[in-house]
């Protein structure tokens, strides 16, 4: 179930809702006269997001670059590639 809390909680409570939104690492939803406003998140919420945002990306592109026709690289190829860079990093 969603937190809600009117706006001037996150004035006069804003440590109470810091709290909140470590805690239970849910959002808080703020509301100013009745109606919703804002959200607040914990910066390692923030953080997870913004990754599953860009996998999400990341994997449209790669289904769109499928449904053209793209059929990528081998996997035989893709693990041949990451020995050699494995093996350059370990080299240095």
């Amino acid at each position: 179930m969603p937190i809600i809390k009117p706006i001037s909680d996150l004035r006069n409570k804003s440590n109470t809702i810091s709290d909140i939104v470590h805690d239970t690492n849910e959002p808080v939803f703020i509301t100013r006269n009745g109606e919703g406003d804002m959200v607040v998140m914990s910066m390692a919420q923030y953080s997870q997001l913004q990754l599953k945002i860009k996998l999400t990306d990341m994997l449209s592109a790669a289904q769109a670059d499928y449904a053209k026709g793209d059929r990528g690289r081998n996997l035989n190829d893709v693990f041949s590639n990451l020995r050699d860079m494995l093996n350059e990093r370990n080299a240095v």
